[in-house]
C-alpha cells in the first residue's frame, strides 16, 4: 500500500477497503456541498420578503427562486464532463470561489427585480458541486461501501435545510449579513479544499474531448433512465426547498421564520433518508428501493392534496414525502454506480444530476401558476403522485433487472456501443 492506495490493482479499480484518505474526501466533499448548496438556497428562504419589496406575483416569485435551480441544474453537465478531466482536487475550490461573487452580488440587488434574476443566474454556480463529489467519492469507496457513501455525500443537500433555518434569523441581525457570512464560509472552504481534498491517484482519467465525452454518456440509455427517475426523486426535493416556505406562508399563514423552519425540517428529512437509501441499496437491489420510496411519495402527495390541517395531518404528510424522496435520491445514484463505467461516472452524473435539478425547476413554476388561476395546490399534489407513481412503476418493471457493470477505464477511442454492458442499459441479474 502506498499512501493509502493499492499498488497492485489495477487502474480504475475501486479500492477493497476504504481508506482515510477516502473519509477525508467524502467529509470534505459534504461540507462543500452543504455549503454550496447553501449559497444556492439563499434566495427562497427570502423569497416573501422580495415579494413584498418589489411586489411580485406568485409567478414572478417562483421564478426568481426557479433560476438558480435552473442554472445550478444545467451546468452540472460541464462540470461533471470537466471533473472527470481535471479532477475534484481543483473544481471544487475552483466552483466554491465562484459562487462567492453572486452571493455578495445579492446585497446591491436588492431592490430590482431584473438584478435579482441576473445575480439567481450565476447563483446556479453553487447547484454545480454536486457533479464534482459524486465522481469523488465514487471513485474512493469499493462497490460494496459506495451506495452508503454516496448517500453520506448526498446529505450536503442539507445546506437547504441550513438556508431554510439560518438565513431569515440571520437577515434579521442586518439583510447583509446571511451573504456575508456564507460568503466568508465559502472562501475558508475553498482554501481548505486545495490542501485536503486529493484525487486518486489511479484514477481513470479520460483524453477525449468535453463534446464527445458528454456524446458518449448521452448515448447511454441507462442515463436518460436514471434522468427521469432522479428528476422526480431528487426534483421533488429542489422543488419543495424552493418553494415549501412559499407554500406554507401562502396557504397555511405561517409567518417568514416560521415556514422557514418547517421547511427546514423538511429538507432535514430528506437529509436523514438519503444515506439510508444508499445504506439499503447496498443491501436490496436499489431499483426496488426506488420503487418503494416513491410509492410512498405518490400515496402521501395525494394525502396533501386534499389539504389536511398542518397539525398533525399536514406535517406527518410532507415530512414523510420528504423521507420518501430522499431515499430515492440516495438510491438512484447507488444505481448509477452500479451501471456506468468509472471514467464516464463524472458525465453521466452531470447529466443524471442536470436532469435532477430540471425536475425542481418545474414544479414552483406549475405551482405558482396554478394557484394564481384555481387558487389551491391540490392540483399540483396530484400531479407529484402522478409522477411519484410512474417512477415506483418503472423502477420496479425495468430497473431491478439491472446488474453491476464491470468497471474497466474508457480509453479515448472507444466508443459505448463497443460496450454492449453500458451502452445498452442495464442488463439481467444473474
Amino acid at each position: 500500500m502506498t499512501g493509502g492506495v493499492d499498488t497492485h490493482r489495477k487502474p480504475g479499480d475501486a479500492p477493497t477497503k476504504p481508506s482515510v484518505a477516502a473519509y477525508r474526501n467524502l467529509v470534505m466533499a459534504t461540507v462543500g456541498f452543504t455549503l454550496t448548496f447553501w449559497a444556492w438556497d439563499l434566495i427562497a428562504p427570502l423569497a416573501g420578503d422580495y415579494k413584498d419589496r418589489l411586489h411580485l406575483s406568485s409567478f414572478q416569485q417562483s421564478l426568481l427562486v426557479a433560476v438558480p435551480v435552473l442554472v445550478g441544474s444545467v451546468g452540472r453537465i460541464p462540470v461533471g464532463a470537466l471533473t472527470d478531466r481535471y479532477g475534484a482536487k481543483l473544481m471544487f475550490p475552483l466552483m466554491s470561489a465562484l459562487t462567492i461573487v453572486p452571493v455578495l452580488l445579492l446585497i446591491p440587488a436588492r431592490d430590482s427585480y431584473g438584478l435579482m434574476l441576473v445575480v439567481g443566474f450565476f447563483l446556479g454556480l453553487g447547484g454545480t458541486t454536486f457533479a464534482i463529489g459524486i465522481p469523488l467519492v465514487n471513485s474512493w469507496f469499493p462497490p460494496s461501501k459506495r451506495g452508503f457513501a454516496l448517500g453520506v455525500f448526498g446529505m450536503g443537500m442539507g445546506g437547504v435545510a441550513l438556508s431554510g433555518y439560518l438565513t431569515p434569523r440571520i437577515a434579521k441581525h442586518g439583510y447583509h449579513l446571511p451573504f456575508l457570512v456564507v460568503a466568508v464560509a465559502l472562501a475558508g472552504y475553498a482554501v481548505l479544499a486545495v490542501l485536503l481534498i486529493t484525487d486518486r491517484p489511479d484514477r481513470p482519467v479520460p483524453t477525449a474531448s468535453l463534446g464527445s465525452r458528454l456524446g458518449q454518456a448521452g448515448r447511454l440509455r441507462v442515463t436518460w433512465e436514471l434522468s427521469a427517475l432522479y428528476a422526480i426523486g431528487f426534483g421533488g426535493i429542489v422543488a419543495f426547498g424552493v418553494y415549501l416556505p412559499t407554500y406554507l406562508k401562502t396557504w397555511y399563514q405561517l409567518s417568514p421564520t416560521d415556514a422557514g423552519s418547517k421547511a427546514a425540517g423538511f429538507a432535514l428529512a430528506t437529509v436523514v433518508f438519503r444515506p439510508i437509501g444508499g445504506w439499503l441499496s447496498d443491501r436490496v437491489h436499489p431499483a426496488l428501493v426506488t420503487a418503494g420510496a416513491l410509492g410512498l411519495v405518490a400515496l402521501l402527495a395525494i394525502v396533501q392534496a386534499f389539504d389536511p390541517t398542518l397539525y398533525p395531518g399536514g406535517t406527518i404528510a410532507l415530512l414523510c414525502m420528504g423521507a420518501g424522496l430522499g431515499t430515492a435520491s440516495g438510491s438512484v445514484f447507488a444505481l448509477v454506480s452500479q451501471v456506468t463505467p468509472q471514467p464516464q461516472v463524472g458525465s453521466v452524473t452531470g447529466i443524471v444530476g442536470a436532469m435532477g435539478g430540471l425536475g425542481g425547476f418545474v414544479p414552483p413554476l406549475v405551482m405558482g401558476a396554478i394557484y394564481s388561476a384555481k387558487d389551491s395546490y391540490s392540483i399540483g399534489f396530484m400531479l407529484l403522485s402522478d409522477l411519484a407513481l410512474a417512477g415506483c412503476v418503472y423502477a420496479y418493471t425495468r430497473m431491478r433487472t439491472s446488474r453491476p457493470v464491470a468497471e474497466e477505464p474508457l480509453s479515448a477511442g472507444t466508443s459505448p456501443a463497443a460496450r454492449g454492458d453500458a451502452a445498452t442499459g442495464p442488463r439481467p441479474l444473474r
